[in-house]
């Protein structure tokens, strides 16, 4: 509980269980009213205070408990809390005896967890909000105060009395901790109890002597040791008494340090729940941390990372406002850049670290903080505002400012970062090397996929990881019947409302498409959480703005780093093969995947750098059509493109002509955005037509080329074609065993130079083998071929048989789960319409009669149909579009479309009378379905038309 200056609008005011001891609303009134003496501080500060535990949290989706949770407001001169302390007349000689707190009624009686802590540095906080937040969630109870902050004996009193009711006391420690009173009593009172639970933070138990604090012995202490004990305010006797009493805590060794926040958090709440005897929450988290650790990333880490330390420095002070350990030195050696003459809130991109912290300073005078910030968030603009410094002029027409129409600065502390740069150039690569480092400082990191047609499915699947329900039931209200816009938001606001906790997640969206979502247009920013609170969030994208915040513009590597990447192997060639390796790296555009699949081509083949530059310069050009945004980046490569065709040479030379490798990765070109599994890939590649053969002039290149491969390489098989993919950086692993990647470049590459058939057979493997809980993407690729979106066309003509074991078994499940688990009501029905378009198409043609195709004069007697050649596919194919159209009704119930669902329901009765007979159970259950809508209908028409 905070009581320090600000609790009177920090304090929770949700009524709380009996059970948990903590004071009712009532209780909560007087207490928050009564407090004469508190000083407001002004709401700007309160807005801007980076030390407050600015929230009240309540668990969803995992408990529905309540609990108490109290915020940590400012702090004060240390002396006057001695002073304060004394003029109250408190002896720390004898024994605890807390302050009688009158209040109206359900005084506290238990607590599960007191948590003390003391300081106002930001990675404390953060870690404290973060532990805090994570015992309510599990369903404990909890008492957080700074004491120190405390300002009357009425609220040392309510604190003492939750310290004495409280069943474990989890005090964390750092060096200022032993200055201070209160962190010492806490210690002396809860060792007596044998409840004591220190975290040490910043610290390790090793570090806690008393003979090195006082005799300043250690890195440690040299500088902030010595007699703390007089700064205590109380005896020494004491003092070393409680600093002591932490050897003697063995079975709790809970160390905060820099790398381990988040297995320290997860490890302190198990071993509390374990001790309160909550088993489920045991079994909760052992189970969720099961999960996490096989699905927390897409890839595993590069162990062969090259570089970026100026960008992964420059990412964690966007996000944490500062950078600490080796990131910190790293961030110092980087050149000095000139500070911009008009300073503006949220600091110029171009000014060093050293001007940035003297500009805080000389804004903060002693040391308050930054001046206070208000933070704006619209749909058409995000931006940070000075509450003190006036918005600078901007003329009605011309002059300096008049073009500047939004906010284009880089805003550092706020939890937002955004990468742009081109395909290719390790965006993706710079991402994933962050969250490795730095995801000890987050609960987990939740990787979004961010192309356009999936982002809204990726961010709502991550429900799963969140432990929230976000389906239509648990969306809806009982009173009355949400519009499918409405259930889509609801399930949206359920995730967002989870990534505003306390708790820090990582939030990921890689490759982002496009600021507005492509079913209904509405913006990307709707999606993620409110800016500025423990959530971080970075977007990589090729976009030159997104949200009106300037992007951190990624870069080439340097030449020596770039030289690294492409020397493979080999770290010693001689003049003339370095100067063709520069070559290369011009030709290739300097794209980090260029040179990474150049240097794998030189590790695996006994081939010198300027026989592959000669090898690359000679290799024909197909002649591809290029068009869109998307193929810009290749038609303007065409040295990549040689460099993809040298690759696809060398799998051919090594596999023959139909080399399965090749085929793949053209297959791949038709799948989702996302992993794809090597089942399914290697069924498509089987499925891919035979394509041309090459010529004799490629094949006596080659040979020589590939001579060191042709006797392993020979007949690959399933694992062995991917095995070739991935040594060659064509493709690249996943953390999903039996899955692998390949980069969009590749991929759009791919269904450029693909020859006819190979979407249809992507289509047919998906048919074949897709699974609606495992392929779910790669399903709705399919589909999108299929039917064709928007204003695309289709890409596919599938054969009936096809088209009904496609709609049976993977389009109807696959909208039902759409619609009913992630509440993607758009995304469902539009399918489903698609999908009743496509049967209907193929009944039209059932039902015309062959003879127009052929000439009458060469059959005497007339030609039927087909769906009297084939009576039972054409009754199959019926039945299908009415399983279709009265599994839209029902969902068109479900978000009040009654007129509409009772059009559908009727087409559908009437297929079923026609073909199955009015007794049949499926013809009876379409007729109820069908009263029931009837009677809505009419229930609503009659409530519109009444006066």
């Amino acid at each position: 509980m905070d009581l320090g200056e600000d609790s009177s609008r920090l304090l929770s005011a949700d009524p709380l269980s009996s059970s948990s001891g903590i004071p009712d609303l009532e209780s909560l009134a007087n207490v928050r009213f009564n407090l004469s003496d508190i000083s407001a501080a002004p709401a700007a500060c309160a807005l801007n205070d980076f030390q407050n535990f600015d929230r009240v949290s309540t668990s969803t989706g995992i408990s529905n408990s309540n609990f108490s949770s109290y915020g940590i407001t400012q702090d004060y001169d240390y002396s006057a809390l001695r002073e304060k302390h004394r003029k109250h007349g408190r002896s720390y000689g004898m024994s605890y005896n807390p302050v009688s707190v009158s209040l109206n009624c359900n005084r506290l009686r238990s607590c599960d967890v007191f948590i003390g802590v003391h300081g106002r540095k930001p990675s404390l906080l953060r870690f404290a909000n973060w532990l805090l937040a994570e015992l309510e969630i599990q369903g404990i109870s909890c008492f957080v105060s700074d004491r120190a902050r405390c300002r009357n004996s009425r609220k040392h009193g309510i604190v003492e009395r939750a310290m004495d009711v409280s069943s474990f006391g989890v005090v964390i420690l750092t060096r200022k901790s032993f200055k201070n009173p209160y962190s010492i009593e806490e210690l002396r009172f809860f060792s007596s109890k044998k409840n004591l639970v220190p975290i040490f933070f910043d610290l390790s138990p090793g570090d806690c002597l008393v003979r090195d604090i006082v005799e300043k012995r250690g890195e440690l202490w040299e500088k902030h040791g010595g007699e703390i004990w007089v700064l205590y305010g109380g005896l020494e006797k004491e003092w070393r008494e409680a600093v002591n009493g932490l050897s003697r805590v063995d079975e709790w060794k809970l160390e905060a340090q820099e790398g381990n926040w988040r297995d320290c958090i997860l490890r302190a709440v198990t071993l509390l729940a374990t001790k309160l005897g909550r088993r489920s929450v045991v079994e909760r988290l052992t189970k969720w941390r099961e999960k996490v650790d096989k699905e927390e990333f897409p890839f595993p880490r590069n162990e062969n990372f090259i570089g970026r330390k100026k960008e992964l420095s420059e990412l964690e002070f966007i996000l944490f406002g500062d950078v600490s350990g080796d990131t910190e030195r790293d961030y110092f050696e980087l050149k000095a850049r000139p500070k911009r003459k008009n300073f503006m809130i949220g600091w110029s991109k171009n000014s060093s670290l050293e001007e940035r912290r003297r500009e805080r300073q000389r804004e903060s005078g002693s040391k308050k903080g930054k001046e206070p910030v208000v933070w704006k968030e619209s749909e058409k603009e995000i931006e940070m505002q000075s509450t003190d410094v006036p918005e600078k002029p901007r003329a009605k027409s011309g002059g300096r400012y008049s073009r500047r129409k939004r906010s284009s600065k880089i805003v550092y502390g706020k939890g937002i970062a955004c990468v742009t740069g081109d395909s290719g150039i390790g965006k993706t690569e710079l991402l994933l090397e962050f969250a490795y480092r730095f995801q000890q400082r987050y609960k987990m990191v939740l990787w979004i996929g961010g192309e356009s047609r999936y982002i809204r499915e990726n961010y709502l699947n991550l429900w799963s990881f969140l432990e929230v329900d976000v389906g239509v039931d648990s969306c809806s209200e009982k009173t009355r019947i949400k519009s499918f816009e409405e259930q889509e938001e609801a399930a949206i606001s359920r995730v967002r409302k989870e990534l505003m906790r306390n708790i820090p997640f990582l939030v990921i969206i890689d490759n982002l498409e496009s600021e507005k979502d492509w079913w209904d247009h509405k913006l990307i920013m709707d999606l993620l959480p409110r800016f500025g609170g423990e959530t971080h969030i970075i977007i990589s994208t090729r976009l030159s703005h997104v949200m009106n915040l300037e992007p951190l513009k990624l870069s080439y590597l340097s030449g020596v780093e770039a030289m690294t990447l492409m020397q493979g192997g080999v770290k010693d060639y001689p003049m003339t093969e370095v100067d063709a390796l520069r070559v290369i790296e011009e030709k290739v555009g300097r794209l980090t995947m260029g040179l990474a699949i150049v240097g794998a081509i030189l590790s695996e083949l006994p081939i010198n750098p300027s026989r592959l530059l000669d090898t690359i310069n000679r290799m024909p050009l197909r002649d591809l059509s290029w068009s869109g945004r998307e193929a810009h980046s290749l038609r303007r490569n065409t040295f990549l493109l040689q460099l993809f065709e040298v690759c696809f040479s060398i799998f051919d030379h090594a596999d023959g002509p139909r080399s399965l490798a090749t085929r793949m990765v053209l297959a791949s070109g038709w799948f989702a955005p996302t992993a794809i599994p090597v089942s399914l890939l290697f069924l498509a590649a089987h499925k891919v037509p035979e394509k041309y053969k090459g010529t004799r002039i490629w094949k006596q290149l080659l040979c020589s080329l590939s001579c060191g491969l042709t006797s392993s390489y020979t007949k690959r098989s399933e694992a062995e074609a991917s095995s070739m993919l991935l040594r060659f950086n064509i493709a690249r692993s996943s953390t999903r065993q039996g899955y692998i990647h390949f980069n969009e470049l590749v991929k759009l590459y791919a269904r450029k130079r693909a020859v006819t058939g190979v979407a249809h057979a992507v289509v047919q493997s998906v048919i074949s083998r897709g699974s609606i809980f495992h392929h779910s993407p790669h399903i709705w690729a399919a589909c999108f071929l299929a039917f064709g979106f928007g204003t695309e066309q289709k890409a596919v003509e599938l054969k009936v048989s096809e088209l009904l074991y496609l709609v049976r078994e993977l389009v109807l499940p696959l909208a039902i789960r759409t619609f009913i688990t992630l509440s993607r009501c758009t995304a469902a029905l539009e399918l489903l319409r698609l999908c009743t378009n496509a049967l209907e198409a193929a009944d039209h043609e059932f039902v015309t009669p062959v003879e127009k195709l052929i000439d009458k004069s060469l059959c005497w007697r007339p030609v039927k149909t087909n769906a009297q050649l084939n009576p039972s596919l054409w009754q199959e194919l019926a039945l299908s579009r009415a399983t279709v159209l009265e599994t839209r009704a029902k969902l068109m119930l479900r978000g009040g479309q009654f007129d509409i669902g009772d059009d559908l329901i009727r087409k559908a009765v009437f297929i079923r009378t026609s073909i199955s007979g009015e007794d049949h159970p499926d013809t009876v259950a379409a007729r109820e379905t069908l009263s029931k809508l009837t009677r809505l209908l009419a229930n609503v028409q009659i409530h519109t038309t009444s006066p």
